[in-house]
C-alpha cells in the first residue's frame, strides 16, 4: 500500500499534533516494511528533521511545490499530486482532507474544540473549522478518533454514522521514562527550578485553565504555606491576555516558573522530578501529557472529563476543572502524603504502559486496510 500522510503540521515546532503525524508514520513504516509511507507538505519540516534522521527506508518526506493554481492545496494541489504520485490512500492526521475522493481518506478528528468550547479559540479558527470540518468528516471515507469521548461528540455534532468513526488510542512515546539525577538536575539548574514544584505541560491558551490553576496554587500557599513552586512548561499560545494581566499581580508570582518551549529532555527531566504534574484542562480530545507523565513516574491530578479519564483511568486524582477548591485540596492531598505519591506513581507507570505507538499504528494499519474495502 502506498499511503500519504499529512506533514504539513510538521513544519511547526512539534506539539500534540505534531508528535501524533510523526510518531504515527514511523511505526507504520515499521510495522509495515512492504508499505510505502510519504510524509507529504508544501512547506519543508525544518522543525522535525532531527527526529527523522533515521528515519525508516520506507517512510519518505515529499515536498511538493505549488504555483499560483496548486497552492489551493486541499482543493487543487493535494488532488493532483495523489494522482501523479500513485498515492493509494490519504491520511489526513490534522482535520482535513482533499473533498474531491480520487483514493479512500482517513480523517483524524482530535477534538471538537471549535465546536464545544469556541470562547477559548482564535475566531479565525473557529470560523475555519465550523465550516469546513463537516465537510472533511462526510468526504472521508473514515473517521478517526483518539477516544470514545470524542467519537460520541462526532456522531452527534457532525451527524456522522457511528460505523464510519474508529477509536484508535494515542501513547506516550519510547524517550519518557525516568531520568537519573545528573540528567535531572542539569535541566533544573539551567532553567533555575528549585524546591518542590507542580508541572503543568502544554501551550499556554485558554483551554489548558491556567488561571484555575494558578488561583489554586495561590490557595494552597495562602492557608499552608511551604515552600512549593509552579512550573508552566509550554509555548504561549492565544487569548492569554486575562491570564497574563492576573500572573503579573498575583500573590504567587515569584513562586511560578514560565520555561517557554522546552526539549523532549528537558520535558523527562521535569517530569521526572515533579513533586505532581497538575492537568487542569476544561476540554482535551485525548491528552498526552498526563500519560508521559505517568511514564515518567510523576503522580497526576487531572481534570474529571470524559477523555481524559479514558487516559488516567483510576491512577490519578480527578478534579472538577471549575473548581478552584477541589484542585487545591488535591494539591495539599499529594503534597502532604508521601505514600500517595509513591503509589500513584507505581500506577501511573504500569498505567501508561498500556498504551503503545507499536499498538496505535497496528489498528490504524487496520482501519486502512478496511477503508480501501468500503471505498467505491
Amino acid at each position: 500500500m502506498r499511503v500519504g500522510i499529512d506533514g504539513l503540521i510538521l513544519s511547526d515546532p512539534l506539539t500534540g499534533i505534531g508528535h501524533y503525524t510523526l510518531e504515527l508514520a514511523r511505526h507504520l513504516a515499521l510495522n509495515n516494511r512492504s508499505d510505502e509511507y510519504l510524509l507529504i507538505s508544501t512547506r519543508p519540516l525544518s522543525a522535525s528533521i532531527n527526529s527523522l534522521a533515521e528515519k525508516p527506508a520506507n517512510l519518505a518526506i515529499r515536498r511538493a511545490t505549488v504555483n499560483p493554481f496548486t497552492r489551493h492545496w486541499w482543493s487543487i494541489g493535494l488532488p493532483r499530486f495523489i494522482r501523479k504520485n500513485r498515492i493509494e490512500l490519504f491520511h489526513g492526521t490534522n482535520f482535513e482532507v482533499p473533498l474531491r475522493q480520487l483514493c479512500p481518506t482517513v480523517l483524524t478528528i482530535h477534538d471538537l474544540s471549535a465546536f464545544l468550547h469556541s470562547e477559548t479559540q482564535l475566531e479565525k479558527v473557529v470560523d475555519r473549522m465550523r465550516r469546513r470540518l463537516p465537510l472533511m468528516a462526510h468526504a472521508a471515507t473514515l473517521i478517526v478518533t483518539p477516544s470514545a469521548a470524542v467519537r460520541d461528540e462526532v456522531q452527534e455534532h457532525l451527524s456522522i454514522p457511528s460505523d464510519k468513526i474508529m477509536v484508535v488510542k494515542e501513547a506516550a512515546r519510547d524517550l519518557f521514562k525516568r531520568l537519573d539525577a545528573e540528567q535531572i538536575n542539569g535541566t533544573r539548574n539551567r532553567l533555575g527550578i528549585e524546591g518542590d514544584f507542580l508541572l503543568c505541560v502544554g501551550t499556554l491558551e485558554p483551554r489548558k485553565n491556567l488561571l484555575t490553576l494558578v488561583r489554586a496554587f495561590e490557595e494552597v500557599l495562602h492557608k499552608t504555606g511551604g515552600a512549593l513552586n509552579l512550573v508552566l512548561a509550554g509555548r504561549s499560545g492565544w487569548l492569554m491576555q486575562d491570564f497574563t494581566d492576573y500572573l503579573s499581580h498575583s500573590s504567587a508570582r515569584n513562586r511560578i516558573i514560565l520555561t517557554g518551549y522546552v526539549s523532549d529532555q528537558d520535558l523527562c527531566a521535569l517530569y521526572s522530578s515533579c513533586l505532581a504534574f497538575v492537568y487542569p484542562s476544561i476540554y482535551e480530545g485525548f491528552g498526552l501529557p498526563p500519560l508521559e507523565a505517568m511514564a515518567c513516574g510523576a503522580p497526576v491530578i487531572a481534570s474529571r472529563v470524559p477523555s481524559i479519564g479514558e487516559v488516567v483511568g483510576s491512577v490519578a486524582l480527578r478534579v472538577d476543572p471549575l473548581s478552584t477548591e477541589e484542585l487545591a485540596g488535591a494539591i495539599v492531598a499529594l503534597r502532604d502524603d508521601p505514600g500517595l505519591r509513591a503509589q500513584l506513581s507505581a500506577a501511573g507507570k504500569s498505567r501508561a504502559k498500556e498504551f503503545s505507538w507499536d499498538r496505535t499504528a497496528r489498528a490504524m494499519r487496520e482501519i486502512y486496510q478496511e477503508a480501501m474495502e468500503r471505498f467505491p
